[in-house]
């Protein structure tokens, strides 16, 4: 079998490329416990600035492996719950991890693969990327990544993608919040290089920051956001990083 996820660090970033490109890169089992490994090992790894996660061969990643959906009908519902939740568990740990994930997306991004960018904290698509939840018309449910999805667009248009499988060009999903960034084609790798390159080179201390608050702000009120605002923000005044920075700019 080979490796499911094959990772390199270089200049800060960890680069985690999903290996099945003669399956779309299916999700099955060993690649999810090798995606969380590798972000066990970004969240260990001082030299690690951001992690970039990207797909193999012509798509992204076009879902959860057919073969063992299909095999889990067979399965007890709490076997297959025990199994949702360790896929799970990958979205839990992304938004655990004090430093920016990034999808780099080309080709088809779709139902959990499409879930799988949705996690991420940016995603930066080429023009012919291709997203969608498509599970309804196999007789499935997009039921992990709801949580998110419902959060990154909004209540009608995350129904809408659930309900109706309609799949979204990178220009489309960028109009409704679903990505980040959208580029051309021949301009992908540039793109992402640059975008992976200003991330690894910026205060890990703000950006664990920025992605610590800007997560727990989910359901809190107007005032309970603002006073971790205020915490968050007296606290990064203390910092090294906030120290040398601003000495720094003040120099200019």
């Amino acid at each position: 079998m080979s490796e499911r996820v094959l990772v390199a660090v270089e200049g800060g970033v960890l680069t985690a490329t999903l290996n099945r490109p003669d399956k779309r890169n299916a999700i099955d089992t060993p690649m999810i416990d090798a995606l969380l490994a590798t972000l066990e090992r970004a969240d260990l790894d001082a030299a690690v600035r951001v992690v970039a996660i990207r797909g193999a061969g012509p798509d992204f990643c076009a879902g959860m492996d057919l073969d063992e959906l299909l095999a889990s009908a067979d399965r007890p519902v709490q076997q297959n719950r025990e199994a949702a939740l360790h896929f799970a568990s990958i979205f839990q740990r992304m938004r655990r991890l004090p430093k920016p994930v990034v999808a780099i997306v080309h080709g088809r991004a779709l139902a959990g693969g499409c879930g799988l960018a949705t996690a991420c904290d940016l995603i930066l698509a080429a023009r012919s990327a291709r997203f969608g939840y498509p599970e309804v018309q196999r007789g499935f449910v997009p039921a992990i990544v709801m949580t998110l999805l419902r959060r990154a667009v909004g209540e009608k248009i995350a129904f809408d993608l659930a309900a109706t499988g309609r799949l979204l060009s990178a220009g489309d999903a960028a109009v409704v919040g679903l990505i980040s960034r959208v580029c051309d084609d021949a301009e992908l790798e540039a793109q992402a290089r640059a975008l992976l390159q200003g991330l690894a080179a910026a205060s890990p201390t703000a950006l664990a920051f920025t992605k610590q608050q800007f997560y727990q702000l989910d359901g809190l009120t107007v005032d309970a956001g603002l006073r971790l605002g205020a915490d968050v923000n007296a606290v990064s005044r203390s910092t090294p990083d906030f120290r040398a920075a601003l000495a720094a700019f003040l120099k200019k």
